[in-house]
């Protein structure tokens, strides 16, 4: 589990429920990944994040990314891949953030909510990143070391 401000004291003490939010790694072709930032008057405005949000009652995690994305990006998504689940105990909530692929999509991106977005790579190039997005660069690093290996390997 991953501590998010240690030092700050957690709302609704140690036996809190953790929030299930979907979230959606957006790849493009040439492996750009999109990042967006937290709208004003959310927690943690201004930071940048995967896009995606909270299940709703009765919703299976697919679901609510479909509702999610369609929401607060515009976009329709075809197939998803899920990936990880990380918890994240943040002063306001501890989150379990269930981490999809999305390799599919229509429509233009439109920020619903005032956010702004950006296409990124390894190492990205926009801050302050909210912690939960942390683990997930490790992650695409990883397997894009790992990718870059098994080509080294099978070449002549």
């Amino acid at each position: 589990m991953l501590i998010a401000d240690a030092v700050q004291p957690r709302a609704g003490g140690a036996g809190r429920q953790a929030v299930e939010v979907a979230v959606g790694i957006l790849i493009q072709p040439d492996g750009k990944f999109l990042l967006t930032s937290r709208p004003a008057g959310k927690v943690y405005a201004g930071y940048w994040e995967f896009p995606g949000g909270k299940l709703e009652q009765s919703e299976s995690v697919e679901q609510a990314l479909r509702r999610e994305l369609q929401e607060e990006i515009g976009i329709t998504i075809g197939m998803v891949q899920p990936w990880k689940v990380e918890m994240v105990d943040y002063p306001h909530a501890l989150v379990r953030l269930n981490f999809y692929k999305v390799f599919e999509w229509t429509g233009q991106l439109q920020m619903h909510e005032g956010q702004s977005f950006a296409w990124q790579t390894l190492p990205v190039n926009v801050e302050p990143l909210l912690p939960g997005t942390i683990p997930v660069l490790a992650w695409l690093a990883q397997e894009h070391e790992e990718s870059v290996r098994e080509s080294a390997s099978k070449s002549p």
